[in-house]
């Protein structure tokens, strides 16, 4: 197997499991907002951590680039 296939192979991998999950959490979402009456009153730690993580924050970006797919540090 070539290294362009075997990239193209691990890329649908990751891209199913990225999809199974986004759907999970989708459908975990739909189930926790029909539960909750009415608005949720998040603390400012709360705000921040869902803007951070809805813009991706400098630091968590830099972790993202720093750290191989499999979790190992080089």
């Amino acid at each position: 197997m070539d290294w362009a296939r075997a990239l193209a192979y691990i890329t649908g991998t990751v891209d199913q499991e990225l999809l199974l999950r986004n759907e999970y959490l989708a459908n975990e979402n739909r189930i926790l907002k029909a539960q909750i009456e009415g608005r949720l009153l998040l603390t400012d730690a709360e705000k921040k951590t869902l803007a951070d993580s809805a813009t991706g924050s400098p630091a968590k970006r830099s972790r993202m680039w720093r750290t191989p797919p499999n979790g190992t540090r080089s």
